[in-house]
């Protein structure tokens, strides 16, 4: 729902207040003026997803209606991992089997109600936003915002203004004052996805707000308390990152307060059952499918998948058997090698030579250059598993130059037209 705060007859928080009275599920971006600033606050804190100030750009919305979307999937996976499930999920949010989770719940519990931060570690797909919202959930800060903020998502000289705020006047542009998620999050608690992408500069500034607790606005006239707890995550190897320099060994110290490592599911794969049949539940539900049970041979294929996507690999495969349960089609789209996102190994370009047949070592440089290229572009798409647009940002391409590229090299996902 996209809601003005400025309605006739009931307002844009009345309309908020009686979804929250009645439970309703569906995300919220509001629109105010640069006059009803306090308004936007009061309107998160009764469980607006996000907000825009009038007037807005296009690609604004479509951030704000996509952030919405992700916060409210984190929900209803929150929500549902409440449910007890064999008696294997408490109703305190988990849905495990194995010890190493119930290691990690246990932590979890103990450092909830401090103030301390937690790094949570961990590949893409883990869980890792969802051990950060049963943090939140186990505090007292239950009953205030839980704000993420994807720092990979955002471009780097977007994301100090999009964490701290700014003043009007402050920039070419900034039409009017803006809160940051800091300001939003206000004594709650406040999620650092992919922290390991955040830029040096900002990281500097972020050490300061974890020592002193405070930050001010860009173009601001005084300083704000940060009273946020603050989590982080990343899924990269993080001390490697601190050896090479590209973050800083001071924010790491400060972050690694209470540090929670996240296993893959290879790892634990006595929680691939209740997970499975976990999201069978909800999905059969969503879906008012009559399908109530995981097939024998398609639970065999689920154990032994290496999972590479981890959870929400699992996840999505579950969906698909229920939206189209054809176990022989499922069983085969697992049985397909755990890195089939990776593009098929392409076979060594012929030596160039010149028009004698003497090698040119022009062209060979170019050919090594071209060929090495194409290796990188093939990595960074198997990492982001085909994810195009993604890939391009890590590239630093645009979206139009690497689709050109792929169809130069005849580089294509099995079953996905470019």
């Amino acid at each position: 729902m996209v809601l003005d705060l400025l309605l006739p007859g009931l307002s844009g928080p009345e309309v908020l207040e009686r979804m929250r009275l009645s439970q309703c599920p569906v995300p919220v971006v509001v629109l105010s003026t640069v006059a009803q600033l306090k308004s936007v606050v009061e309107a998160v804190k009764r469980g607006a997803s996000d907000y825009l100030t009038k007037p807005f750009e296009e690609h604004e919305l479509e951030l704000a209606i996509q952030n919405a979307m992700e916060k409210q999937s984190l929900r209803d996976e929150v929500q549902v991992l409440r449910r007890r499930l064999d008696g294997s999920a408490g109703a305190d949010g988990f849905v495990f089997a194995s010890p190493s989770m119930q290691r990690i719940r246990e932590i979890a519990r103990q450092v909830a109600d401090t103030d301390a931060p937690v790094l949570l570690l961990g590949e893409s797909g883990v869980g890792k936003e969802v051990v950060a919202r049963y943090v939140h959930e186990s505090s007292s800060r239950r009953e205030r915002p839980f704000v993420r903020v994807n720092c990979a998502a955002i471009p780097q000289d977007l994301l100090e203004s999009e964490l701290f705020g700014y003043e009007k006047g402050a920039f070419s542009g900034a039409m009017r004052d803006k809160p940051g998620k800091f300001e939003l999050a206000g004594r709650g608690t406040i999620l650092l996805d992919e922290i390991g992408e955040m830029s040096s500069a900002l990281q500097a500034k972020l050490l300061h707000v974890l020592q002193d607790g405070e930050y001010g606005r860009l173009g601001g006239r005084g300083p704000l308390r940060a009273e946020a707890r603050v989590l982080a995550s990343t899924n990269s190897r993080i001390e490697a990152t601190v050896n090479a320099g590209r973050f800083r060994e001071d924010l790491y110290f400060r972050l690694n307060v209470i540090r929670l490592e996240i296993p893959p599911l290879r790892e634990r794969r006595e929680d691939v059952a209740v997970l499975a049949h976990h999201f069978l539940r909800i999905y059969a539900e969503r879906y008012r499918s009559a399908v109530i049970e995981i097939p024998p041979p398609l639970m065999e294929a689920l154990l032994a998948h290496a999972w590479p996507g981890n959870v929400r690999e699992l996840e999505n495969a579950v969906r698909r058997f229920v939206i189209l349960p054809d176990v022989p089609q499922a069983v085969a789209e697992l049985s397909r090698r755990p890195d089939t996102q990776r593009i098929e190994e392409a076979p060594p370009p012929p030596t160039p030579r010149g028009a004698e047949g003497d090698v040119s070592l022009k062209r060979v440089a170019a050919a090594a250059a071209g060929e090495a290229e194409r290796e990188l572009v093939r990595r960074v798409l198997g990492e982001t598993r085909w994810n195009r647009k993604e890939a391009a940002r890590r590239l630093k391409v645009s979206y139009k130059a690497l689709l050109n590229k792929l169809k130069k090299w005849e580089l294509e996902k099995p079953g996905l037209p470019l």
